[in-house]
């Protein structure tokens, strides 16, 4: 047995870190329809799944990762968040109906499937994909 791997089973938490913490839970709130699964005065909760995605505010990240450094939203993005949907230009359409502005989209990609993209306040993507 594979002793390396053996006990990765799921991403069970990630942790978003929000210069805006209401900002964040009202786009959250607003895009994803989601309730909030826990807040307190520094984070908000939502529950994708199996997966639990939690804002924090940026100014309370610093435990969480020292030595390493806490990125401003200014420095780009290094990741994409991917939602697998059945019908990528049904789910745009709902989104633009809740506000939120896409980045680019709804595309075929040259390697098979229909994606579009959009950001959060804090400036994490998401995309949509079929």
């Amino acid at each position: 047995m594979d002793t390396t791997t053996s006990w990765v089973k799921e991403i069970t938490a990630i942790t978003l870190f929000v210069e805006d913490l209401p900002a964040a839970k009202g786009f959250y709130l607003q895009a994803f329809g989601l309730p909030v699964l826990f807040e307190d005065k520094d984070s908000c909760v939502f529950k994708f799944g199996n997966t639990l995605v939690n804002l924090l505010k940026a100014t309370e990240a610093k435990e969480l990762i020292e030595p390493a450094k806490v990125a401003s939203r200014e420095s780009g993005s290094r990741f994409v968040f991917t939602i697998e949907v059945e019908d990528v230009d049904a789910v745009c359409k709902e989104l633009e109906s809740r506000g939120v502005k896409l980045l680019n989209g709804p595309m075929d990609r040259p390697w098979g499937p229909r994606t579009a993209s959009f950001m959060d306040p804090s400036g994490h993507i998401w995309e949509i994909a079929k």
